[in-house]
């Protein structure tokens, strides 16, 4: 059997009639032990956080909850419901949304932060990643948030918390403040640090690697998504498209 038993392999669940661990842990010795910011934390990377890292990724985690309507993965997932969708298919949908555009800037940023840190000249450093990756940079100004998006000074507030208790370096704090000061001198306007690049800071200084920024986004942009999925179905509503049905989108013949 062993050609089927090693089909895939595991170090994150072992399981049998009666038994179940998670990362080497009886589950029963989880429940009610540890939050699920927590578990989230045990079950990607294996260990568990101390009190310190685990408020600050929960912070993270909190901070991307939702963004409202406008936030195209919000709004298909109320498309969705008032298509006949369950919550789970509102939410598969809706989740499908966050690619390299929206949703992704938070794994850019993680990236971009790692590009940066090998730099004596941030200034050489960003330019170097601008003709690499195109003039927009990851995890600073915001189209509705101007000028400042109100998550970000929080969550670097408790970055600096982080830092001075000694469970973080501040390595990826400082090239985020770095880059956000270099942005304004070559604009000559602010462009401040947004949610993607304060949570990136987080996952960065906690050792995430940049794909995990993404997928973490994704599990805390999913408590939104079921809230706001949730109230349509209470509100009810049938085949709501994207805009009213008196608006008509623009016909351009070729």
């Amino acid at each position: 059997m062993n050609d089927v038993s090693d089909w895939w392999k595991t170090s994150i669940i072992d399981m049998e009639p009666g038994r179940l661990h998670l990362r080497g842990h009886p589950i029963e010795d989880l429940i009610g032990a540890l939050s699920f910011a927590e578990m989230i934390w045990l079950m990607v990377r294996g260990d568990r956080p101390n009190a310190h890292q685990a408020r600050l990724f929960e912070a993270a985690l909190v901070a991307a909850v939702d963004h409202g309507p406008q936030a195209p993965s919000i709004a298909t997932a109320l498309m969705a419901v008032t298509c006949g969708l369950s919550l789970n298919n509102a939410m598969a949908s809706a989740v499908n949304m966050l690619g390299d555009v929206h949703g992704g800037a938070g794994e850019q940023a993680v990236e971009l932060y790692h590009h940066l840190a090998p730099f004596d000249d941030l200034g050489e450093g960003l330019d170097t990643w601008i003709a690499q990756n195109g003039k927009i940079i990851p995890g600073f100004g915001h189209r509705f948030h101007s000028p400042i998006d109100p998550r970000a000074p929080r969550l670097m507030e408790m970055v600096q918390e982080t830092v001075e208790a000694g469970y973080c370096t501040g390595v990826y704090q400082r090239i985020a403040t770095d880059v956000e000061t270099e942005l304004c001198r070559r604009k000559d306007r602010p462009i401040p640090m947004n949610i993607d690049g304060a949570t990136a800071v987080i996952y960065a200084e906690l050792g995430f690697a940049p794909p995990l920024a993404r997928g973490l986004f994704c599990l805390s942009r999913s408590v939104g998504i079921l809230a706001h999925a949730w109230e349509q179905m209470q509100e009810g509503g049938r085949n709501k498209g994207p805009t009213p049905p008196k608006y008509r989108w623009t016909y351009s013949p070729d």
